[in-house]
């Protein structure tokens, strides 16, 4: 049966494609956020993912404000990486896991969550950059993969506590498939930040810590019994990227290790956070 070794919890600010593709990792404003991988990548190469499960928010590129599905659930043969206009390069076509798509979405779909399915889906920099990130200095991705999308885009949004739901019941899917693949289940965006209106620039590292600390918790659903215009109000609007890391994290059962958290303010006016768990 198909095992799940753990979880990361990455940020996916955009303008990281370009710092990646300019070679600035070690310039003074980036080298902070870039610290926080090779603890990480020293722990992939150990526990060797075949899959990455990658919970994100499509920006536009995939689904736009005509039609936005609350969760969307990729079953092609590949995701391409499209152009979105921030001026990093195009990343290769990401290497499908059809068989375990099929597996999630029978799963899901007979729990009571019901899946937009894609055959043909595009992805955008929440899905291409956290996997560039884990898996650096390679031409093409090593992992073959299966993206969810979850709606942080257009008002009303799921909660908190249903995406939960929807992490606990992808990684039941997941335990219970019959292929002999280590599973790595990947949550991106986030943490504190708003880009627009009023209170554009509004990060809050309070809440954004509290939060990292709940995660490591046997129970890590804190941030559940906030509603999502409680959580905007706290994180900014596009803070509330923070339910794809309550999807991942709810994944995995029992308790936890936390593997290393990074913490840095701000890149790109947003408060950017990775966090890494290994089941116990």
């Amino acid at each position: 049966m198909a095992r799940i070794v753990g979880c990361v919890n990455t940020s996916h600010v955009p303008s990281i494609g370009k710092a990646l593709a300019l070679g600035l990792q070690d310039d003074p404003y980036w080298s902070p956020f870039f610290a926080g991988f090779p603890p990480i990548h020293k722990w992939l190469a150990e526990v060797k993912p075949d899959v990455v499960v990658v919970f994100y928010n499509d920006h536009g590129l995939n689904f736009f404000l005509n039609q936005m599905p609350t969760f969307a659930i990729g079953a092609g043969p590949e995701y391409v990486n499209g152009d979105e206009g921030w001026g990093a390069p195009d990343y290769p076509p990401f290497a499908s896991e059809e068989k375990l798509s099929w597996q999630l979405i029978n799963h899901l779909v007979d729990h009571d969550f019901d899946m937009t399915i894609c055959q043909d889906m595009m992805v955008d920099h929440a899905f291409a950059l956290p996997l560039k990130l884990l898996f650096p200095n390679q031409p093409k991705c090593p992992v073959t993969t299966v993206p969810i999308s979850i709606n942080t885009v257009l008002y009303p949004f799921p909660s908190a506590r249903r995406c939960a739901a929807l992490g606990k019941t992808v990684g039941d899917a997941i335990r219970a498939w019959d292929e002999d693949k280590r599973v790595l289940v990947v949550g991106t965006g986030g943490l504190s930040h708003q880009l627009e209106g009023e209170r554009a620039g509004h990060l809050n590292p309070e809440f954004d810590l509290k939060f990292l600390d709940s995660l490591t918790r046997e129970d890590p659903n804190w941030v559940t019994q906030f509603s999502s215009e409680d959580i905007i109000e706290q994180v900014g609007t596009a803070g509330l990227e923070l339910i794809m890391w309550v999807a991942a994290r709810n994944t995995l059962q029992g308790p936890v290790r936390e593997v290393h958290r990074n913490y840095h303010i701000p890149i790109s006016n947003t408060a950017a956070g990775t966090q890494a768990f290994a089941p116990r």
